[in-house]
């Protein structure tokens, strides 16, 4: 993993939402909410390169961990594993003791970070009913879990 100043802004301006929507539909990745649910979404900095983005939805102790994507650019540079730590802290400051998500081509990457595979009918009901379970991610995607 690379030494980074990889900081966090969160995306709530609307050229930085535009960013977060246009980079995460660059990678197949659902991005309808992202307005509906701004303060979910953060963008990660190196000095003042834009090099991913990830979203945080809190729900009590729980967390839906989401959106993750690094720039192609610096993909393979440990940005990636850098911007999970960050948004793994951010939850910790929350009062997140869990993190849920569900994946369709990255469960290595998470399973690598913690993450184990789970059951979906196994995540709490907050989590399951967020749009991103419910209407937004197939029902084939992986669904995983990590303690924090």
């Amino acid at each position: 993993m690379p030494d980074t100043s990889l900081r966090l802004r969160r995306a709530t301006a609307v050229d930085a939402l535009s960013d977060v929507e246009t980079l995460l539909a660059e990678h197949g990745l659902p991005s309808a909410d992202v307005r509906s649910t701004p303060d979910a979404f953060y963008v990660a900095f190196e000095g003042s390169e834009r090099v991913g983005v990830g979203g945080l939805e809190p729900h009590g102790t729980d967390g839906l961990l989401r959106s993750v994507v690094v720039e192609p650019s610096v993909r393979g540079e440990g940005y990636g594993g850098d911007l999970c730590a960050a948004l793994e802290a951010r939850a910790c400051a929350d009062g997140i003791d869990t993190l849920y998500l569900l994946t369709t081509t990255a469960a290595d990457f998470f399973g690598a970070r913690g993450y184990e595979p789970i059951d979906r009918a196994d995540a709490p009901p907050s989590i399951r009913s967020t749009t991103q379970f419910a209407d937004l991610c197939p029902t084939t995607a992986t669904c995983m879990r990590k303690q924090l």
